[in-house]
């Protein structure tokens, strides 16, 4: 089933990347940005925005990532009795966001390494990098631009607002977890934890499904539901995301992208350490904070502070309350979908986001 999905996300993956290009071409042109940007009063530099726009996005996409925001919508929309293919475009909006957050995340956090290459910023430099990720957040409304005339009114108002809320909430979630990783908070709850996942990682998910829902037609309820499980999904990919962060090493990394224990280095209070330091004994307590703090380069240290959150079943703890979130919010949204493929691959999907390996 493992091997299934992910032909099936790579199969999906091609078709994302062709939608994409019909409002990121891979080359500008003046038809292309009176499209984007409305008739020019005087004249457009296509050189300035191949350079500093299409070529540093585009550098970004090709790298990678599994495009399963996009695949959400669309099982989300079959399953729920909708026609993916009449709808599709609107599947991209989650993925250029997601990217476009981070663009910008690594450059807050002052990362090095992006699925297996420098950092955007570190190639094209901070300003074009700011810039594309900006642009990425709001280049998606030209879906809802193009197809503004496709669908009643309501829906097209719930959809919208959709947007705007999850953008709203994704703002909210980030200011929390840079906030955590300065070392500014003497005591965080899981709880707390957990509602800033809802809101940075969550929300892209939760959009990608409500979004379906909507345009298969689903009542307030179900698409609310819906929501609440692609949330949970969001949720713990991040979870399973920080538990490969300190658990991966060697070869098992590189497909992994990003360098071991990059965690450790930005300060980032995962579960795991809320976890640990709800157990730990004082002096290990005092000393992960202290590396956490520090926002070390340094290998050893990354590979101590690790020991400590194994020595008190972090990790462990961290997986099984990733299959609890999924677990249960399948029970919650499975009554709701139409029995066939799109419902099976939907749960296949969703188990194989918190058990991969990479």
């Amino acid at each position: 089933m493992e091997q299934e999905i992910i032909s099936y996300l790579e199969e999906q993956k091609e078709r994302v990347d062709r939608l994409i290009e019909k409002y990121l071409p891979r080359k500008a042109t003046y038809e292309y940005l009176e499209f984007l940007l409305g008739k020019s009063k005087w004249l457009y530099s296509l050189e300035a925005f191949q350079r500093a726009v299409i070529e540093p996005v585009w550098d970004f996409l090709d790298r990678g990532g599994k495009r399963w925001r996009p695949v959400l919508f669309l099982l989300v929309n079959e399953a729920l009795g909708g026609n993916p293919e009449a709808v599709e475009d609107f599947c991209i909006i989650p993925e250029l966001i997601h990217n476009g957050t981070i663009i910008i995340d690594d450059i807050e956090d002052r990362g090095e390494l992006r699925r297996g290459k420098p950092c955007l910023h570190l190639i094209f430099g901070e300003d074009i990098a700011i810039n594309a990720g900006n642009l990425l957040y709001f280049l998606p409304l030209k879906v809802f631009m193009k197809h503004r005339n496709r669908f009643k009114p309501e829906v097209y108002q719930k959809a919208y607002e959709t947007y705007v809320q999850e953008m709203i909430n994704l703002g909210a979630g980030q200011a929390t977890d840079i906030y955590w990783h300065q070392g500014r908070a003497t005591e965080i709850r899981e709880e707390e934890y957990l509602q800033m996942c809802v809101n940075k990682t969550g929300c892209l998910a939760r959009m990608a499904a409500k979004l379906g829902a909507i345009f298969a037609g689903a009542c307030d309820e179900t698409v609310e539901t819906v929501g609440r499980f692609a949330e949970s999904i969001g949720v713990a990919f991040q979870i399973q995301d920080d538990v490969l962060d300190v658990a991966l090493e060697g070869r098992e990394r590189e497909k992994f992208g990003k360098a071991f224990g990059n965690d450790i280095k930005e300060g980032k209070r995962t579960l795991m350490v809320i976890y640990t330091l709800s157990r730990a004994s004082e002096e290990d307590k005092r000393r992960l904070i202290e590396i956490l703090d520090k926002h070390t380069d340094d290998l050893e240290e990354r590979r101590e502070a690790i020991e400590i959150l194994k020595k008190y079943g972090s990790i462990e703890y961290a997986k099984r309350r990733a299959r609890e979130l999924v677990s249960d919010a399948w029970r919650e949204v499975e009554p709701l979908l139409k029995e066939g493929e799109a419902k099976r691959r939907l749960h296949a999907f969703a188990k194989f986001l918190i058990e991969r390996q990479y």
